[in-house]
């Protein structure tokens, strides 16, 4: 069972997700809040697989709740999805940085909203691949790069070429059938980038590929 806590300031919002996802098996609404401050404690209280965070919050907004979530040891384990608008401004980046697991937009369609909450409950792919990657390059065009960590030194050469297709919004199936390897394999080669790389999940190592210069807008159709 995929436990969800769903963060919204609007009433409506929430009734309509957890009207969405109550109609699944396998996905039960374990809590809802209304601002930040309510989203950490509540994620504290019910420890959720999944929460879907909205960025624009009174008291707290999404951004610093995701930091707080993040930050929390207790909370090991939990994944963010941002709720967001295409009127986006640079903070959603900040997220993606803090350890956000990806974007999803408000008026997504109920499959896709239930899909995305059991992709990102078990860590296997980017919410919305072609969402992220643009919004993740557009970006990071804006801000300031910080220096390419030195711990993407220890990464070997297959190892980064898995870490590119990761940031491509491939699967670890995809990465295998690319790469000629057992999805086994794959899956091993993205956790011990992962690990490498102190990333919380694949969302991490998309920002990471970027900041680094290792992919750039649109490579992966050349």
């Amino acid at each position: 069972m995929i436990r969800v806590l769903l963060a919204d300031d609007q009433t409506l919002v929430r009734a309509g997700f957890r009207s969405i996802l109550s109609d699944e098996d396998d996905i039960e609404v374990v809590a809802e809040a209304a601002n930040g401050e309510q989203a950490v404690a509540k994620a504290r209280e019910s420890r959720p697989d999944v929460i879907l965070m909205d960025i624009r919050m009174p008291e707290l907004d999404g951004l610093e709740a995701t930091r707080r979530i993040v930050a929390d040891p207790r909370l090991d384990g939990v994944k963010v999805i941002i709720l967001t608008t295409f009127d986006l401004d640079d903070y959603v980046y900040g997220a993606l940085r803090s350890g956000a697991g990806g974007f999803l937009v408000k008026d997504t369609e109920p499959a896709e909203l239930i899909h995305a909450v059991r992709v990102v409950a078990r860590g296997d792919a980017l919410i919305a691949p072609s969402i992220t990657r643009r919004l993740i390059a557009e970006f990071a065009g804006r801000v300031k790069r910080p220096d390419p960590s030195p711990r993407l030194n220890a990464l070997t050469e297959r190892e980064r070429e898995v870490m590119t297709l990761v940031a491509g919004g491939l699967s670890n199936d995809e990465i295998a059938e690319r790469l000629v390897l057992s999805p086994a394999t794959a899956k091993t080669h993205v956790s011990r980038i992962m690990t490498k790389l102190g990333a919380r999940d694949r969302a991490q190592l998309v920002v990471f590929a970027y900041e680094a210069g290792m992919i750039t807008p649109g490579w992966l159709g050349s």
